[in-house]
């Protein structure tokens, strides 16, 4: 059974396989597209969530004041919605909360395990523990 050659087309996919692996492996490493790689990524992403969020709820406000003729309220609430939304992003950009799945923080478990052992049939914890 060893002594008898592959059949033409699994040879063909096998070859076209071993091409495309080596196409799609490539030796360096990229980082991902969200995650800045010095500092300055950092100060300027942190940057760009806090403007944003000021400018966006700022520009609704005064956009719904003019409309609905409430001039400064929703300015103000707005506001101070939009600089909540920036600082938010901020904390979740720190805490790792946008990466994806199985991100881990240093020294950490990945997200989405448990530290604590659960019996399979019951899903109860063990004494003890």
């Amino acid at each position: 059974m060893s002594d008898e050659p592959q059949s033409s087309p699994l040879r063909d996919f096998e070859e076209r396989l071993k091409q495309l692996r080596g196409r799609c492996e490539s030796p360096t490493h990229r980082p991902a597209v969200d995650e800045p790689t010095t500092g300055l990524g950092v100060a300027f992403t942190v940057t760009t969530y806090l403007v944003t969020g000021i400018a966006v709820g700022a520009g609704l406000g005064w956009l719904l004041d003019a409309w609905l003729h409430t001039k400064p309220w929703l300015f103000v609430v707005f506001f101070f919605l939009g600089a909540a939304s920036g600082v938010l992003n901020v904390y979740r950009m720190t805490t790792g909360m946008g990466m994806a799945l199985g991100y881990r923080p240093a020294g950490g478990e990945p997200a989405g395990t448990e530290n604590e052992k659960q019996m399979p049939a019951t899903g109860r914890r063990e004494k003890g523990q």
